[in-house]
């Protein structure tokens, strides 16, 4: 099983925009990001996928740290307007505060979108394989 390890040129030609933070931080984030994603590879995820995944939620972390170091607090934004002002937020939770919480960058939105693809069917953890699919071993029904 292969764990997957931070790698600072890609993520770095994955998103420039981080280039100015040392990569001991950005190493930093990636060590917590691997408490929210397995870096181990599994049989549900291609490894490629796993690396990118875990990449997002590094630039999540990251833009996250930034947001709260100006002085911010994250928000997913649903609504502006220009004339007399108008600026509507959505309150956590979305369904789960997990989305919400993912939802405050782009990154994380992108993050969950690729974990919903992912994961549409559910996962198959126990018993015959016909238990995960809509036929029999052999395509019958």
């Amino acid at each position: 099983m292969t764990t997957h390890v931070f790698d600072y040129t890609q993520f770095i030609t994955l998103f420039p925009e981080f280039s100015s933070i040392p990569q001991l931080t950005l190493q930093g984030y990636w060590n917590v990001a691997i408490i929210y994603i397995n870096p181990n590879d599994n049989c549900f995820i291609p490894s490629d996928t796993l690396q990118y995944m875990l990449n997002l939620m590094t630039a999540h972390l990251t833009q996250l740290s930034l947001i709260i170091a100006a002085g911010q607090t994250p928000y997913q934004l649903t609504g502006a307007g220009i004339d007399k002002v108008n600026v509507t937020l959505t309150p956590p939770p979305n369904p789960t505060q997990y989305q919400w919480w993912v939802g405050t960058t782009p990154y994380g939105a992108q993050l969950l979108a690729l974990e919903q693809v992912l994961t549409a069917g559910g996962f198959f953890l126990a018993g015959l394989p016909e238990g995960s699919s809509f036929m029999k071993v052999g395509g019958i029904y």
